[in-house]
């Protein structure tokens, strides 16, 4: 029913719809953007600049359910993580920003990793998180896909497959 309303352009819908995503996004985000983009960017803003697009972009989509929603307000996510490191690429630019979660941001993040996490460890969440963003730094470009996709993102393993064109047994 919401996302009916938000192809339909319903403000109230897409936007109930981008906070309902907002900290699954968030650590999305933080998870694929890497440490020397999040020196250079703020999470948050690279988040918000996503959710922007999407909203200029409304009426361009028809997304049938909530998946597709999601679908899509990931890959704007993706695609500024990749604009914003080209940016940063084509040449040496100033300006490392704290890459420290403010609270408000932790808040954020400590619900979008909760599929890390198990009701017991909720309340010891905020120092899981700093150790499970160290850990996914620490994995491969490709290890670390595959972890973002399936327990932040929340795709199966036959949907990673098809994503990163691979066998299922390989997830």
């Amino acid at each position: 029913m919401l996302v009916k309303e938000a192809s339909k352009g319903s403000e109230k819908a897409l936007g109930a719809l981008l906070e309902r995503h907002l900290p699954g996004l968030l650590a999305y985000v933080r998870a694929r953007a890497g440490a020397k983009l999040l020196q250079r960017d703020a999470s948050l803003d690279l988040v918000q600049s996503a959710c922007r697009e999407v909203l200029q972009d409304v009426g361009a989509h028809d997304y049938r359910d909530e998946a597709g929603f999601k679908h899509w307000l990931y890959l704007a996510a993706e695609r500024k993580i990749l604009d914003r490191a080209r940016y940063h690429g084509r040449e040496k630019r100033a300006g490392a920003v704290d890459a420290t979660p403010s609270e408000a941001e932790e808040r954020a993040l400590v619900a979008g990793y909760s599929g890390l996490c198990t009701p017991s460890r909720d309340a010891a969440a905020r120092e899981e998180l700093a150790r499970a963003e160290a850990a996914l730094a620490r994995l491969s470009d490709e290890h670390r896909e595959v972890i973002v996709l399936a327990r932040i993102v929340g795709l199966s393993h036959a949907q990673i497959a098809e994503k990163l064109w691979t066998t299922e047994v390989a997830t």
